[in-house]
């Protein structure tokens, strides 16, 4: 585990991930940037939580332009505890949604939509996302590794077409804008 003195030489964020926050709060807004971060913080603290009740260490935090990643030492975590710990994150963001819908009803839809949209997202079977990982540790535990990378390679492929797909529809429907 890391101390909170320990902080700030265990995060990395790349000047890539500046540059597009600086554009989208400045094509968007900073409201709405917030809400977005906040919603990503949400997610992360979902897997910190869940890592730091299996006493799993964390080494470090990495943000870059396609989203954060913990660093972790996953070495005394079973199959479950691994799974349980990569679906913290949208899981998080789920519960958070949930919650802000009962509470606030529509004060809240906002941040209650970025929950549910980072929750979606991060649940593709597409590496390096969280479903991803969740489909390897799933065929794993119940067919082996070598099945496991098998599995992601595929449902990857195929969420990837998937999306290529939706985006050229989008652009053709909206004529090619997004």
């Amino acid at each position: 585990m890391w101390r909170l003195c320990d902080l700030p030489n265990r995060i990395r964020v790349s000047p890539g991930f500046c540059l597009l926050t600086a554009w989208f709060a400045l094509d968007n807004g900073w409201e709405l940037l917030g809400t977005v971060l906040g919603a990503a913080a949400v997610h992360e603290l979902g897997h910190c939580l869940v890592l730091w009740l299996l006493s799993a260490p964390i080494n470090g935090l990495k943000i870059g332009i396609f989203g954060a990643e913990l660093a972790a030492d996953r070495r005394g975590l079973s199959y479950p505890g691994e799974l349980a710990a990569v679906l913290a994150g949208p899981g998080a963001n789920l519960l958070c949604a949930a919650l802000l819908t009962l509470l606030g009803g529509t004060r809240w839809a906002v941040f209650s939509g970025a929950n549910l949209v980072l929750c979606a997202f991060n649940l593709l079977p597409v590496r390096p996302l969280d479903g991803g990982r969740a489909l390897y540790l799933l065929t794993a535990w119940a067919a082996g590794p070598a099945e496991g990378e098998k599995a992601v390679r595929w449902a990857g492929g195929g969420a990837s077409l998937i999306l290529a797909a939706s985006l050229v529809w989008v652009m053709v429907r909206t004529g090619v804008s997004l």
